[in-house]
């Protein structure tokens, strides 16, 4: 076994146990970790790892760094260990939540295809261990990744030491999904050779000196992604009013019969709305996105995705064993990328992306909310959605119009916080109806977002809090435009 997964004969005397190998790992130290939404994360090292500093009950802390989230195996058992420091540039784990939320860990909230040059500029300091998941080693030394990219080529570039995880749980056949291409540095950068999002330009291992790889352990662990939630009622309009809209663009000639390369974010409303495609009459499709979730691989065995790139396999249990059960037959039709090239502005713009995103509250004018909640505690992260927003062909966000069972309108006077402003949101989705901003003056985009998209039950209020508004250019009451927000803080309901 060891030797089917370990390819260079000299790095078998490395292996050893995950207590053996979290010893590497001091007090103070920058972690970085493979791991994209939660998929191909660590999981043996850091859960020793957070028993250790648990039996010593000292004060021990890290930076922790990954892709995007990663699983209760390394966000969850380090926060309750106590022994996250700062934390960057995403994460969904409610432990590691709680700790950014109570002001015990730092939190720097990245777009996520800026990490990696973050790391490569020196921007976030030294990276002291690199901790990646892979199923296997080749005869040179180089790694091949698990279940995702993210970040691992620039984390196992730059930093001091490296420590694997083989994970016996994935198949050895991963081998060849993988296309790894990592830029020069500026000034000496070249565009980036993907014209089709189809374009393999890269290796299908990372390249590493192994003689950093200081310990290997094995393991077999399954990601712990959760089974998506079923699909509602809301989830299905938006879908159908999105299906609506290509169409429309298809008619006006905007767009073409098969579209642009399709993005959307990750989480069960995203892969709901991607999984309404399945009832269009839509085909020929293209992915260009962060996270193959299950919706994808609905489009692809009917027909209408015919290939999918991103950075992660983010599927369900029965997704991932769906998957590994046709492996060579969806290993045609998917790629992953690292997140730099996934998520990367100029690709984005080069191929046409067609963003889909989700978003926590949307204001009458256009702003969107993705990370915080009544302005302060932060959820999960801005993650991708900015990459793609600011980059896109069209740009979409998708909400319910209403959550806790209509006691929070999520279409508002004013966004609590705000991550992508009017300038680059083009198109509101709830499952009332659809927005088009373009082209139209804030006045204008207040009236389509209020009458298209919200909740019957605030729309009226909505309506006169921006006929009160004062004539401007926009029309906002500075003193009521957070007073929803104020509302439910003091009454756990927006309703007047």
């Amino acid at each position: 076994m060891l030797k089917d997964r370990i390819k260079k004969e000299e790095l078998l005397n490395r292996v050893m146990s995950p207590q053996e190998a979290a010893v590497f790992i001091k007090d103070g130290m920058t972690v970085a970790t493979s791991g994209f939404t939660p998929a191909g994360y660590p999981k043996a090292v850091p859960k020793a790892l957070a028993e250790r500093i648990k039996a010593k009950e000292e004060p021990f802390k890290i930076n922790l760094y990954t892709g995007a989230s990663v699983g209760d195996e390394l966000d969850g058992e380090l926060a309750r260990a106590k022994a996250i420091g700062k934390r960057l540039p995403y994460q969904t784990q409610k432990d590691c939540r709680r700790g950014i939320n109570q002001g015990n860990i730092h939190y720097v909230d990245m777009h996520l295809s800026h990490v990696s040059d973050f790391v490569r500029y020196g921007f976030l300091g030294n990276i002291d261990v690199a901790i990646v998941e892979a199923v296997a080693i080749t005869e040179e030394g180089f790694i091949i990744p698990s279940t995702s990219l993210g970040n691992t080529p620039v984390f196992v570039e730059t930093a001091d030491i490296i420590i694997v995880e083989i994970n016996t749980h994935h198949p050895l056949e991963l081998w060849g999904i993988h296309d790894v291409y990592q830029p020069e540095k500026p000034p000496f950068r070249k565009p980036i050779p993907i014209l089709k999002a189809t374009d393999r330009i890269g290796d299908a291992f990372i390249r590493v000196d192994s003689k950093k790889i200081k310990a290997i352990v094995m393991t077999d662990i399954p990601d712990s992604i959760a089974s998506f939630s079923e699909i509602d009622k809301a989830s299905e309009k938006m879908a159908e009013h999105l299906i609506d809209f290509f169409h429309l663009e298809v008619n006006k000639k905007r767009l073409p019969q098969n579209l642009f390369p399709l993005q959307s974010g990750v989480g069960s409303v995203a892969n709901a709305v991607l999984a309404g495609l399945v009832k269009s009459n839509f085909y020929d499709l293209v992915i260009y996105s962060e996270v193959i979730q299950d919706a994808v691989l609905d489009l692809i065995d009917n027909g209408t995705v015919k290939f999918a790139s991103g950075s992660s396999l983010t599927l369900s249990p029965k997704g991932i064993e769906r998957f590994y059960n046709n492996i060579n037959y969806y290993k045609e039709k998917i790629l992953l990328r690292p997140q730099e090239i996934s998520n990367s502005p100029e690709v984005i713009r080069r191929l046409g992306v067609i963003s889909m995103n989700t978003a926590i509250e949307i204001d009458i004018y256009g702003h969107v909310n993705s990370t915080n909640i009544m302005g302060t505690n932060m959820m999960n992260g801005i993650g991708g959605s900015g990459d793609f927003t600011r980059n896109a062909f069209i740009s979409i966000f998708t909400t319910p119009s209403i959550a806790k069972e209509g006691d929070i309108s999520s279409i508002v006077p004013f966004v609590s916080h705000c991550d992508h402003s009017e300038h680059d949101v083009q198109v509101v989705v709830t499952e009332q109806g659809i927005a088009d901003l373009r082209g139209l003056s804030p006045k204008e985009k207040a009236k389509t977002i209020i009458n298209n998209c919200a909740h019957p039950d605030y729309r009226h209020e909505l309506l006169e809090y921006y006929n009160k508004g004062p004539n401007g250019h926009i029309k906002h009451q500075l003193n009521e435009a957070l007073s929803w927000h104020m509302r439910y803080l003091q009454k756990k309901t927006m309703k007047r």
